[in-house]
């Protein structure tokens, strides 16, 4: 059901960001649809919305409903949210530098780094399959992740990178590394792990001083077990069992960790797809992991969409990279073309955790943007 829902929306994002190998041929953002999307929110299911798409061929930016239920604040175009697993970009790039730096090899076993943190009964799990989801490890296995009253009450639980992975590794491994696709947290949680090991620095750390310093992104940063979200774009809220709305814009986000703790603003992420395409935090032949698609088809069958940090999405011959990500209260998502002659950039304020987090609205936004 998430790879179904998860490509659904995906294609809802190419039809906003998808356009013709010649900038040229770009239509301009159409502010009347775009508008009209928008117009959607709030709604029982969204509080707040932000888009901000960039290109040759024009610019568009649009906000709406609030960034807080009971004063109506409009939502800040500039404020911070919750990327979600849009931080596996982050993370799937810190690796591949430390590749690029020859302090890992990409095809040297996980075990080599980490020597007991995966059962013995496990085979040898290339670095590789960790970015690219063909590591075949169990999915993170906390069933209350989907309770809302739980998450309401144990949201400023602390939770190591150890404690998430073993509720995944109790279980056999899910196929022989490399042979098949399947989207887990907990490659990702799993990679985060190596960049700590191998650096001895933290996480945090390695994400300022590797891609934020070098690329100027003053607001993008890991806030370890700091639950508070400063100058929010908007507020996030989900719906607890007695159709209550509970704010939980504050919330540790140590359970996701390395594949979805990263707070960041659109203009940021603007900044960092735009450096990332252009070769600024990776020499050429990792920068191309990022654009190649292993030769493998995922678990229901469906040929691979994950490359080694990004989703491939290909609509009527036209292809975006990027990633969506979901948190409580957060839905967002990073795409462009890869000669970044168009970009978007969009983050929504869902009142339900779903699988994907990705409410309707985004698709209402994504077939407006493509009406001409």
């Amino acid at each position: 059901m998430r790879k179904a829902a998860i490509a659904a929306i995906a294609a809802a994002a190419v039809a906003l960001t998808a356009v013709p190998a010649q900038a040229a041929c770009l239509p301009k953002p159409n502010d009347k649809a775009l508008t009209a999307a928008l117009a959607t929110v709030p709604s029982a299911d969204v509080t707040g919305a932000l888009v901000r798409i960039t290109g040759s061929a024009g610019d568009w930016s649009g906000t709406s409903g609030y960034s807080d239920t009971q004063s109506h604040t409009p939502v800040n175009p500039d404020g911070l949210f919750r990327i979600g697993s849009a931080t596996k970009t982050f993370t799937a790039v810190m690796v591949l530098q430390l590749a690029q730096e020859h302090r890992i090899s990409l095809d040297a076993p996980v075990q080599r780094y980490l020597p007991g943190v995966l059962p013995a009964s496990y085979p040898p799990v290339p670095v590789y399959t960790l970015l690219d989801h063909t590591a075949g490890l169990p999915s993170v296995d906390i069933p209350e992740l989907y309770n809302p009253d739980w998450i309401i009450e144990h949201r400023y639980d602390h939770w190591s990178p150890e404690q998430v992975l073993a509720t995944a590794t109790k279980h056999p491994i899910d196929f022989t590394p490399g042979s098949e696709q399947k989207y887990t947290n907990t490659a990702y949680v799993t990679a985060g792990m190596i960049i700590q090991r191998v650096t001895g620095r933290s996480y945090a750390d390695n994400l300022r001083d590797r891609i934020a310093a070098p690329l100027g992104l003053a607001h993008t940063y890991d806030p370890g077990d700091d639950p508070h979200l400063p100058n929010p774009a908007a507020r996030g809220y989900i719906t607890n069992t007695r159709g209550e709305l509970v704010d939980v814009t504050e919330m540790n986000q140590s359970i996701p960790g390395a594949a979805g703790a990263v707070i960041s603003t659109a203009a940021d992420l603007d900044k960092f797809i735009t450096g990332l395409f252009r070769g600024r935090l990776l020499d050429r032949p990792m920068t191309n992991r990022l654009f190649t698609l292993p030769k493998v088809k995922q678990v229901d069958g469906t040929d691979a969409a994950y490359s080694q940090g990004l989703m491939k999405v290909t609509v009527d011959g036209m292809t975006v990279w990027g990633k969506t990500g979901s948190r409580y209260g957060y839905s967002s998502g990073v795409f462009a073309t890869r000669d970044l002659a168009r970009k978007l950039i969009y983050s929504v304020n869902p009142t339900v955790k779903s699988p994907d987090g990705q409410p309707l609205v985004v698709r209402q936004i994504a077939a407006a943007a493509a009406a001409k």
